[in-house]
């Protein structure tokens, strides 16, 4: 049974969507071992919990936010017999149009055959009826951007952007080495643990450059992106001409996030396409605190931080029963400076020309990466 089966069976709970269900003929056989990286297994209690399909051992405690368009909601849960905080992620397949389905399958599956510890695992999916319920860690610290919308209004310290963005690169990079192009890299992307892991969710925008065996320079599938995730995508990917685009879009959007960390603000959030497709095009590369590119409105602003966007992996909120966060640690920075490896960072990541652009393996190598790496808070 496909999962795109199981999505359209009857109202009653059906098998467990896990791994071994899977064909690996599909997609496991173009991944390849990154040596350096060894993904862990989970622990004891984690591992119960992976098998676990019973609805009722899940206790919902919390709506924490809300994805997918805001067809998914997501709550703060707990697994009742081993007292484990999970995060679940409960859509209605009714409500979700067939590229929708077909975005979620790909996520699901795809979750399954990567392991990587940067890149957000599910622990277990199953369907109740009509809802797909989808069980993952519970990400303590949540999003990036929530992170930002919380404690960092003004925009994070550099010493923290480093620590956010080189786990989430390094899981980006993971998955260009698989030959898959991310096209939703942002804040809103970007999960933290309690213990500092810093993971890239979001893989249901994710897209292969492997046809039929044979990977290719560049594709040409351009779905309708929701606006909210526009102001992160690369000129080529607004244009949609017939160079079409590869991985280094991804690096663009590493640029734009680090913009967006850096300022507390998402660049071109209140632009129109069209004006923010001519003002990626006429260059030069953009400065982490050019104002001009910024929402100018503040009520437009409040609207761009509500918390609901257009990923599934978006707006968690930090619980505060959960975890507490301490307040000195969090003090938005007082000076906007930023070091000159900083904006070399984010003018490579930038160019309008994506041969330019580094891949993900050398931003890695970047001098920005190779300062003083501190425990993520």
């Amino acid at each position: 049974m496909s999962l795109l089966d199981c999505f359209c069976t009857s109202r009653t709970q059906v098998e467990s969507l896990r791994p071994e269900k899977q064909s690996e003929t599909s997609i496991h056989q173009y991944l390849v071992d990154e040596p350096s990286l060894s993904w862990l297994p989970p622990s004891t209690k984690a591992r119960e919990v992976f098998c676990s399909t019973n609805v009722s051992h899940y206790e919902l405690q919390v709506e924490i936010g809300r994805g997918f368009d805001n067809l998914t909601s997501v709550h703060l849960a707990r697994h009742t017999p081993t007292g484990t905080l999970v995060t679940i992620k409960i859509t209605n397949l009714e409500n979700c149009t067939e590229e929708r389905l077909k975005a979620l399958q790909k996520a699901v599956i795809l979750s399954h055959f990567f392991r990587h510890p940067n890149i957000t695992t599910y622990w277990t999916v199953f369907t109740v009826g009509s809802w797909l319920w989808v069980i993952s860690p519970f990400m303590a610290y949540g999003s990036a951007s929530q992170l930002l919308r919380t404690y960092f209004p003004e925009g994070m310290s550099e010493t923290l952007i480093r620590n956010i963005l080189f786990g989430a690169v390094r899981g980006l990079n993971y998955l260009h080495q698989n030959g898959c192009i991310h096209r939703s890299f942002k804040a809103s992307h970007i999960l933290i643990s309690g213990d500092g892991l810093v993971t890239l969710s979001g893989l249901s925008h994710l897209h292969s450059l492997v046809k039929h065996g044979q990977r290719h320079r560049a594709v040409y599938d351009f779905p309708q992106f929701s606006t909210s995730v526009q102001p992160w995508l690369s000129p080529e990917l607004l244009r949609q001409d017939l160079h079409g685009y590869n991985v280094k879009s991804d690096i663009y959007s590493v640029g734009i996030t680090a913009c967006e960390l850096a300022s507390g603000q998402v660049p071109f959030q209140d632009m129109h396409r069209t004006q923010m497709l001519l003002q990626k095009l006429k260059g030069p590369p953009y400065s982490p605190l050019d104002i001009s590119i910024f929402p100018q409105s503040e009520s437009r602003m409040k609207n761009s931080r509500s918390g609901v966007d257009s990923g599934i992996g978006e707006s968690v909120l930090v619980s505060s029963g959960t975890r507490t966060v301490n307040s000195d640690r969090l003090q938005t920075p007082s000076s906007k400076t930023f070091s000159p490896a900083f904006f070399s960072l984010v003018q490579l990541c930038l160019q309008q020309d994506p041969e330019k652009r580094p891949s993900a393996s050398s931003l890695l190598s970047h001098v920005f990466f190779k300062q003083p790496y501190f425990e993520f808070l």
